[in-house]
């Protein structure tokens, strides 16, 4: 691992810092940026996020992801956490911590927009930066893909049901324009161009070469997004700190309880490390894009449903950067390749 990676936690913990203070210090210029959006996909972010994305597109192997098939067990791991059990925990911690533990110190008005938001998260696994946990555990490039890609299948079908039942709503309306911009923009066109990459670099010492002379601007690319994300949100983090900690602590729960039911299924399933550790973080982080976009709509933009998704924004980045040092560190608990 070389510097950028070695010190990955360093440069986000600097990111944040640096988040905060130019979102008070040059609010102008970050309230440019979070305007350059469409369908509630910052625009900015998502050549950031194309740009930790692409290097790890450009290992995927397309007669490899026709074998996936032939592995099926991680990927009925990764579909069942993420489907039968994640928005259902999301939903019992959302409600346990909020109208039980911290009833003292929330309204039940403003608890109960925090808890539709925590669910929104809940039922909204990861599409994007999963590729990103994915390289930096040194998971299987195809599988990460066929997984991300079947996921994204169910969610089209199965997220307002899912929200519409837990929320105890029916008139949840999917936010497409989202939906198939993010898909688009994090999944489709990373993989055009890494496919392309690959056609006109044939010879893969040269592929992995390139690949690893990529790798300092994804770390910036993940620097920068969370630079973006904490300078957007700076006045409301500083004005809102005790709400924000409060409703952090059952998503903290929820990551490590998700990414540790699917790590353990994987590891008694008897399945190699590259696909156990990237399957588990799918769950263990969100599609926060489709989460606020649809908390927005359904509550308002100043709403406690979208300050919930926006905390689970923020506290992603950080807890998944743990978990992927986890990870790593118990690589040789899984059967070898």
């Amino acid at each position: 691992m070389g510097i950028f990676e070695r010190f990955l936690s360093v440069w986000v913990g600097l990111g944040m810092l640096a988040g905060l203070a130019g979102g008070m210090l040059f609010p102008d210029v970050f309230s440019l940026l979070g305007d350059m959006q469409y369908a509630q996909i910052n625009l900015v972010i998502a050549v950031l996020i194309w740009l930790m994305i692409y290097p790890m597109m450009m290992q995927v192997d397309f007669s490899a992801v026709k074998k996936v098939h032939q592995r099926p067990k991680g990927l009925i791991i990764t579909l069942t956490v993420n489907w039968l059990i994640k928005p259902f925990t999301m939903a019992l911690l959302a409600v346990f911590f909020i109208r039980h533990v911290f009833g003292d110190w929330i309204s039940p008005e403003i608890g109960e927009d925090y808890i539709a938001g925590m669910i929104l998260l809940g039922v909204a696994p990861c599409t994007a930066m999963v590729f990103v946990w994915s390289q930096l555990t040194k998971g299987d490039a195809n599988y990460t893909l066929v997984q991300v890609a079947i996921n994204d299948l169910i969610m089209v079908v199965a997220f307002a049901p899912l929200a519409a039942l837990l929320l105890g709503v029916t008139d949840i309306t999917v936010p497409w324009d989202t939906l198939i911009l993010s898909v688009s923009l994090f999944v489709v066109v990373p993989l055009l161009a890494g496919a392309l990459t690959r056609r006109v670099v044939r010879q893969q010492e040269t592929l992995n070469r390139l690949s690893a002379g990529l790798k300092p601007f994804s770390i910036a690319g993940l620097v920068g997004t969370v630079i973006l994300l904490f300078g957007f949100q700076a006045k409301t983090i500083l004005a809102n700190p005790v709400d924000i900690v409060l409703i952090a602590i059952p998503l903290l729960l929820q990551t490590y309880l998700i990414f540790a039911i699917a790590y353990i299924w994987m590891r008694k399933w008897k399945q190699p490390h590259d696909v156990a550790a990237p399957g588990a973080m799918i769950g263990a982080s969100n599609f926060f894009e489709l989460a606020v976009a649809v908390a927005i709509s359904l509550f308002g933009v100043h709403s406690g449903a979208a300050l919930a998704t926006i905390v689970g924004v923020l506290v992603e980045v950080p807890v998944m950067l743990s978990l992927v040092a986890y990870a790593n560190k118990t690589r040789g608990q899984f059967a070898a390749v």
